[in-house]
């Protein structure tokens, strides 16, 4: 019993990192689906799938979630949804664009950078500097990354233009981060969806949206399902008990789970390579030892 009461105690980290796996595991499927839809065409067909699945779970709840605001309304949930929407959706273009120009290793590692520019962009809008312990791992899993993309200081056009999807899921972390202990977690991670998938369209509609293949389907269906209404879910929920900085570290699982199927399907890190996913792996464990929960407190009065 008491096993059992520590490993519930553990669940958020259990989500994120079921969440990474999910996410790391289709960049393959991903960059092949690429080959005959636009970025922007994969994107309204997933996201608008993932929307779908989670809208009649979000139409029954309450918008409510463990501390809103006395200002908070139904209406928080939908500006929530449309900024964090409005973020993910340059977030997820530019990681399509990448995958187009650049390999899957190297995607997966340059978008994982998001675990260094989350404590930043926190400690800029929260004015506080996170926890030794993060920064120490921020500066593991950098020096990580670098290995893994070949140490080199030149970048391709499909690496500069990740570098962007990992700024923007730095900010992407931190509005989670902000609205999930105020607002329902599905309902919340439905009109994200929603948004993504409309502010895709019209962009689809100029560029195209390519040919539905197989590969395309195969896509659209795990991203949409297994990546977007399952993932995006255990992601928002887990950021309840784990801050912003710390969730991105875990997901740094993302890229090393990517980078092993790269590996299956003949991609080649080297040497140099593997000892920066050990290092990432490490700061990982760094970031995860001897760290404190958030507390959920009541809401006070209004300002």
């Amino acid at each position: 019993m008491a096993r059992l009461t520590r490993l519930r105690g553990y669940l958020p980290e259990i989500a994120i990192a079921i969440a990474a796996i999910l996410y790391g595991s289709t960049f393959t499927i991903v960059q092949d689906a690429l080959d005959d839809l636009t970025p922007s065409g994969l994107n309204v067909f997933r996201f608008a799938l993932g929307a779908a699945v989670l809208a009649p779970f979000a139409l029954t709840r309450s918008w409510r979630g463990p501390a809103p605001r006395s200002t908070d309304s139904r209406r928080t949930v939908f500006v929530a949804g449309l900024v964090i929407g409005a973020v993910a959706t340059g977030a997820y273009f530019c990681q399509n664009l990448g995958l187009q120009h650049t390999s899957t290793s190297n995607s997966a590692f340059i978008t994982g950078l998001f675990a260094v520019t989350t404590p930043v962009i926190e400690s800029i809008v929260f004015r506080r500097a996170p926890r030794r312990a993060i920064w120490v791992a921020v500066a593991m899993s950098v020096f990580g990354l670098f290995l893994l993309t070949g140490a080199e200081p030149s970048l391709g056009f499909g690496d500069r233009v990740t570098l962007v999807t990992a700024v923007l899921f730095g900010f992407w972390f931190v509005l989670i981060g902000t609205f999930t202990n105020r607002v329902d977690v599905i309902g919340l991670t439905a009109v994200q969806l929603a948004v993504v998938a409309a502010l895709s369209l019209p962009i689809a509609l100029v560029e195209g949206f390519g040919t539905i293949t197989s590969e395309g389907v195969l896509a659209i269906v795990l991203t949409g399902i297994g990546c977007s209404a399952i993932a995006f879910s255990f992601s928002v929920w887990a950021q309840r008990a784990i801050e912003p900085s710390r969730a991105s570290l875990l997901n740094l699982l993302e890229p090393i789970v990517a980078g092993i199927i790269g590996y299956a399907v003949g991609e080649r890190l080297g040497s140099v390579g593997y000892v920066g996913a050990a290092l990432i792996l490490a700061a990982i464990l760094v970031a995860e030892r001897g760290t404190h929960r958030r507390v959920i407190v009541a809401p006070g009065p209004a300002a």
